[in-house]
Order: structure tokens, then sequence, then C-alpha cells
């Protein structure tokens, strides 16, 4: 195409800003955001270049999570720091904004934006226009009206939540060896996960590991004194990975003594007592709740199409049906799902979808932009990998089903792959080499959820509160949060 009809393509409006071109919106930084940004730069190398185009990603968080590795980096086995990607240096050729889109206008190319700088100034959200909008907020976590669960529940979807939940872990050990309560120490020691996904079956495993490993330091705690509880409301766990490997999963958590209720849902939490529906009680310190996520709350605070289920409308294109130059993937996205024999069918809101839509999201944006025809979404279902704990592990590839070492190792070879930049693969392939050839770290860094906590106390403001001693006190923090979650991208992490 000539270049004056490439130039016109990307004429068709002058936003305001620091960039005269056109502009393109993303919303959230997720595994759709930071890829469909990162494939824009290649594809639009050149508009960039000359001022003809302009790139805006707005997300929370000034970097991009690989939430495979969260259970990992709750054990300890990869630093945090290696589990996230940092978008300032990985979208060079993208303008970062943190903050968050409150509502979208489409049919007036408009986004309303709260960022770090708004706050500060008190002046209100801003209004930023965009030409093409491309919607990748992922998805929160599905909470229900649970009593208690505000107060007490703790997530799993974030690094934050993934560290803040080791910390407090580690904590509960700690009370436990020095509480002279049996009652106290009962509850310490329980630990309720509720939800049979890969969230809560990944993380409960490989927290289980890493505990019945760190009673070894502990003279007064033996593994058997622990109760580790998964409630699940079907009659199946992991159903990504099949029903004979969800049955084996099963049973390997039952031979490790952790408690398996299927069929069973969470009835309150009040007073951090776990009632369940079986009506089991369980006085307990420690509940995390993986039951599921929901579409963002942006996506119903604009005007495009939403399906039943709040998702967005999207055509075999990834374009928005009905939207003109709106884009959508992951979690967000209900994508017709071309491979499958159900009539309707959608794709599923996992990562391995996400990751594939976006990089094609990327090139049909730039397709459209140039005059170019656009191509069809289809991958059909490779399979799924989970961890259950350092060494163990199950897999469903490609019809083939593995468990134990060889599910493990399949697992952890098919995410390093996966994970963004050879930055981060040469770290956590490090950090493996490292845990195989020292012992286990097991130890809690919760005061630097605190930072303020020492000088506070220094200065006569007071001692902190629990979960907030300085570190001198050799406090865990942590302590109970609230469920809540921010936007991130991918649900079914152990998806190939």
């Amino acid at each position: 195409m000539p270049h004056g009809q490439v130039k016109a393509a990307f004429s068709r409006g002058t936003a305001p800003g620091p960039a005269p071109g056109a502009r393109i919106l993303i919303v959230g930084g997720g595994y759709v955001g930071m890829y469909t940004a990162l494939r824009l730069q290649r594809n639009l190398k050149a508009e960039l270049a000359r001022g003809e185009a302009e790139i805006v990603v707005v997300t929370p968080d000034p970097y991009m999570t690989y939430q495979p590795f969260l259970p990992e980096a709750a054990a300890g086995l990869i630093s945090p720091r290696h589990v996230v990607v940092p978008l300032r240096r990985v979208l060079g050729g993208c303008r970062v904004l943190i903050g968050e889109a409150e509502s979208i206008d489409h049919a007036k190319r408009t986004a309303v934006l709260s960022t770090l700088a708004t706050e500060e100034e008190g002046t209100g959200s801003l209004e930023l226009s965009y030409q093409e909008l491309v919607l990748a907020p992922g998805s929160v976590s599905r909470t229900l009206p649970v009593p208690g669960l505000a107060d007490h529940g703790i997530g799993f979807k974030t690094v934050e939540e993934a560290i803040g939940l080791r910390n407090h872990v580690i904590e509960q050990m700690d009370i436990a060896s020095s509480t002279r309560d049996p009652a106290i120490r009962d509850a310490a020691l329980t630990f309720v996960f509720v939800g049979g996904g890969y969230a809560g079956v990944e993380a409960l495993a490989e927290l289980q590991d890493m505990a019945h490993y760190a009673t070894r330091y502990y003279h007064n705690i033996e593994p058997t004194d622990m109760k580790w509880l998964l409630v699940e409301a079907t009659d199946r766990i992991l159903p990504e990975v099949g029903e004979d490997m969800g049955r084996y999963t099963v049973r390997e958590l039952r031979r490790r003594n952790i408690d398996v209720r299927l069929e069973t849902r969470l009835d309150s939490c009040e007073d951090r007592i776990a009632q369940l529906s079986d009506g089991a009680r369980f006085p307990t310190r420690t509940l995390v709740w993986t039951a599921g996520v929901k579409p963002h709350p942006v996506l119903a605070a604009s005007d495009l199409p939403l399906n039943g289920r709040g998702r967005l409308k999207c055509t075999t294109h990834l374009s928005i049906d009905g939207a003109p130059h709106a884009w959508a993937a992951g979690d967000a996205a209900a994508v017709p799902d071309t491979t499958a024999k159900e009539e309707g069918a959608v794709c599923a809101p996992n990562a391995q979808h996400a990751v594939r839509q976006a990089k094609l999201l990327a090139d049909n944006l730039a397709a459209s932009l140039h005059g170019r025809p656009l191509a069809a979404y289809a991958h059909k279902h490779a399979g799924s990998v989970a961890s259950l704990g350092l060494h163990k592990g199950v897999a469903h590839v490609y019809g083939r089903k593995l468990k134990g070492y060889p599910a493990w190792f399949m697992h952890r070879a098919y995410h390093l792959s996966r994970v963004p930049t050879f930055n981060r693969k040469a770290r956590v392939l490090a950090e493996w080499t490292l845990s195989g050839l020292f012992k286990r770290e097991v130890v809690s860094l919760g005061s630097l959820e605190h930072p303020r906590a020492e000088f506070a106390l220094a200065a006569g403001g007071g001692r902190p509160g629990p979960g907030s001693r300085p570190a001198r006190e050799g406090g865990a923090g942590g302590g109970d949060k609230d469920g809540g979650t921010r936007e991130g991208g991918g649900t079914a992490e152990g998806s190939p």
C-alpha cells in the first residue's frame, strides 16, 4: 500500500497529548494487554517513530504478573520479583499510565481514567480520547455473600497476595509454636482453601509442601499437627486436566493428609470459624478464597455489547461485535471457538488462549489500520498441566496423561518457555538450579508489608498491631486480608 494511504488510515482523528497521531488505548497490563502492546510496537514501529501513532497502556500495576508462578513464589521457590515483568522496560515504545479505567464511552471514543496523579491532585478523574480501543482488563475474584468472608478471606490472584499468604502461613506456625492455648494453636495450624481450580489446588499443594518442610525447624510442631482442607462445591477438582487426572489429584492430596471435601460449600467464616455445608466446623486463622473469577467491572461501565455472562461479544477477528475500532481478548472477551463441536461455544478464559489471542489481535489491529484483510482466531485446546508441590504434578496434554515427576517437569519446562523475556527465563532457571543444590528458604518477611512500623514505634506512635510488628521482633506479618483483587490476565494458569 502506498505511504499516503497508510498515513491517511492513521489520521482519522487528532488526539490531545504528546503524540499527534492515532491513539491506541489498551486497558489492562496482563497477558493480553502486555503481549498486544509488545506486538503492536513491532508492527507499527515506523508509524510510532514518525509520530503517526501512539500506544497508551492503562494498568493498575507497573508490571505484568506471570500467574502460573504464583504458587512457587508463595512457597519460596521463586523470588517475587522474577514472577513479574516490568512494563516500562519491555514496552519502551508505549506510554504506560498507572491507573484504572472507570468507564468507557466508545460512541465518543473516550475513557474516564483514575491515576495515581489524579488521586494526589484531588481533581477527579481524567478523560482520555482514543481512536482504537483494546479492552483487556482481565478478571476479578468472584466472591459470594458468605458471612465473614470480606473480613477474614485471603485472595490468591496477585503477587502481593501470594507473598502475603506465605508470610501469613509462617506466622501462624510461629504463633502455634509459642502459644500455651490449645485452641489458638489448633486454629493457627488449620488452613482452609475454598475452590478446586488451578489457583486453589496449586496454592494449597505448594504451601502444604513448604509448611511440611518447615516443621523440621520447629521443636514442637509435627506435620501431623497441621490440618489442610480443600473445599470444592462440585464433584471434581482440576476439570481442565480431565476426570481421571482429577481423581488422581484427589487421591494424591489425601495421601498427604489433606482433607479434600467435594460437593461442599463454605457457609460462613464469622469469628474465624469455617462452617461448611456438611455441618463441619473448623476454627481457623487462614481462609484462602479461590472460587472462580468474574469479568472486570469496567465492562459493565461501558456502552459495548456483553453476553449473558458479562463478557464482551467478539468476532473471530477479535474485534468487538458491532463496535468498530474496538477489540478484546482474554478473560474479558467471549471469542467464538471455531474448533469446538458445540454450536455457539466460546474460548475458555485461560492463559492458553489469552497469549495467542493477544498476538493475533495486534496483527489484526495493525492490518485494519493499513487496510489489509483480517485473520480469524482458531486454536484447539492443547491440554493442561498443574503442579502439586516439589516433584509432583499432573498433566493431560495432546491426549497423553502424566503424573508425578514427569508431569511436574513438564509443568516447569512449559512455563519456563512461556514466561516473557529472556531475562526472566534465565533468572527463574538460575533460582530453580540453586534451590536444587541448597536447602529451601523458610523465612517470613511480613514486616516488609509495614515498613514504617518500627519508626512509628520509636517516634512514640504506639505499639503496632498484630501482623505489623517491627522486624527485630520476628514478626511474620501477613495477617488477615480481604478477598479483593485487582485486574489481571489469565485465570486457568496451568494451560499450555
